[in-house]
């Protein structure tokens, strides 16, 4: 399970620094689908790791710089954070993990339940397809996209 958010992380991280040389209006411009922009979409995809690492744990992480995140290096060091929360986790997972309940409350009290195995599941999933959308605006600026190749990546 790590090597697969070892995979997301090395992926992220290469778009951050894809992101060092555009121009901040590029960073920071709305675009169509997704969040809006490269800086939001950046942001949401952590946002949702700890989130749903937030669902995991007993003692909630809080990033309390969050709502002040405008720049590539302050989203930078937010990612960090999450990440070593995260990977903490997950080396620290029982055996058992794939079948352990989690219940889940929903905005409207609804309670959903998932496994740790499924959830670890969307947390990586959920990067790829944003990802998928960065590439795409890449593109629309005419610039080559980081690959998110796994088969030719080293990550364990």
């Amino acid at each position: 399970m790590l090597s697969l958010f070892k995979y997301n992380w090395q992926v992220r991280e290469d778009w951050f620094n894809w992101c060092e040389s555009l121009p901040e209006e590029e960073f920071q411009k709305e675009r169509v689908g997704g969040m809006k922009s490269i800086r939001e979409t950046l942001t949401h995809i952590i946002d949702c790791e700890l989130l749903w690492l937030n669902s995991l744990v007993d003692e909630k992480v809080v990033f309390e710089r969050r709502q002040l995140l405008t720049q590539l290096n302050e989203i930078k060091e937010y990612s960090t954070f999450v990440q070593s929360f995260t990977e903490q986790f997950i080396e620290q997972l029982p055996s058992d993990y794939e079948n352990n309940i989690i219940e889940v409350q929903r905005r409207d009290g609804s309670i959903l339940e998932f496994t740790q195995k499924k959830i670890f599941a969307h947390m990586i999933t959920h990067e790829i397809h944003h990802i998928g959308q960065l590439s795409v605006w890449a593109r629309e600026i005419q610039r080559k996209p980081i690959s998110s190749d796994l088969i030719i990546r080293i990550f364990e």
